[in-house]
């Protein structure tokens, strides 16, 4: 770490004469200066990209959106992939769509200010599993059912939030991410269970009645025209109910319970309170939470 300058800079616009000690136009470049990493400064391509992945302009929200509709594409041709597996073009299609991630993970990672930091996110190792099952289909064929975990990713983007955020719905976040969790989680299962279960004479002869199970059994309504053999089947059951339920609640309470604004008490860290809110319910501490004042 170097020391400030004594004097104003040379090129420092505000320098008018002799002063005492350095401008404040000075000590702002200085640590500007001084703050930048030491290396050959960052490739004019890779800022493109990180503008166009997260910025907020309208070409990067346009290139977001377009992605994002391509991304939707895709998560369907992973849910119907069990269906169409017996079609011919589904390896060309299936490496399509792991050429395509491929490029989206690698032009991410230029993008990153750290690389390290990128890789330490669950949701880019997810989408690491997803393009292994892209690239090995028939050696991972079992775990194909991964693939809709990218719904989960796609989640993960502020893209959406921000368009509801901006429109005035804010308050159907925590509704549209319990949502998108509980349909990940439905779909993960469902081809889960027919990869493992699904047999000719099994009583499960199809992806539908996959879904159905998966259904019947988070809800716990339980029919019993199908049912999974062994203790392996068992244990799948258990697992769905403790999990499937757990989500189900989740958006349950995020559908009727009363609408909380996100705001950070800056004495007790307390978040969530409501819209209308003068004074912090768990310290006291008066807050001043941005309103609009549109009602």
């Amino acid at each position: 770490m170097t020391t400030p300058p004594a004097t104003p800079l040379p090129n420092d616009p505000g320098h008018a004469g002799p002063v005492d000690g350095p401008s404040v136009e000075a000590l702002l470049k200085w640590q500007k200066r001084d703050d930048q990493p030491d290396g050959p400064p960052r490739a004019a391509w890779r800022r493109r990209l990180r503008r166009l992945y997260v910025g907020t302009d309208r070409p990067a929200v346009r290139f977001q959106w377009a992605f994002a509709a391509l991304d939707l594409v895709i998560i369907g041709f992973f849910i119907l992939s069990p269906v169409l597996q017996a079609s011919r073009a589904f390896l060309w299609v299936d490496y399509a769509v792991a050429a395509l991630l491929a490029v989206d993970l690698a032009a991410r990672a230029a993008a990153a200010f750290s690389v390290r930091r990128w890789l330490a996110r669950p949701a880019v190792w997810v989408d690491f599993v997803v393009l292994a099952t892209l690239l090995a289909p028939l050696w991972l064929v079992n775990l194909g059912f991964l693939r809709i975990l990218r719904l989960w990713t796609l989640s993960q983007k502020d893209l959406f939030w921000r368009s509801l955020r901006r429109r005035g719905y804010q308050e159907w976040e925590d509704v549209g991410r319990a949502a998108v969790n509980l349909v990940t989680c439905l779909f993960v299962i469902t081809g889960f269970v027919y990869t493992a279960f699904a047999r000719p004479g099994s009583g499960m002869e199809g992806w539908i009645d996959a879904l159905y199970f998966t259904v019947a059994t988070v809800t716990t309504t339980g029919f019993g025209d199908i049912t999974l053999p062994g203790t392996a089947g068992k244990l799948t059951s258990i697992v769905t109910m403790i999990v499937g339920i757990s989500l189900f609640v989740r958006l349950a309470q995020a559908l009727f319970r009363p609408y909380k604004v996100t705001f950070r008490c800056p004495k007790c860290a307390l978040m969530r309170h409501e819209p209308d809110a003068v004074h912090c319910k768990a310290c006291g501490h008066l807050l001043a939470i941005p309103d609009s004042g549109d009602g």
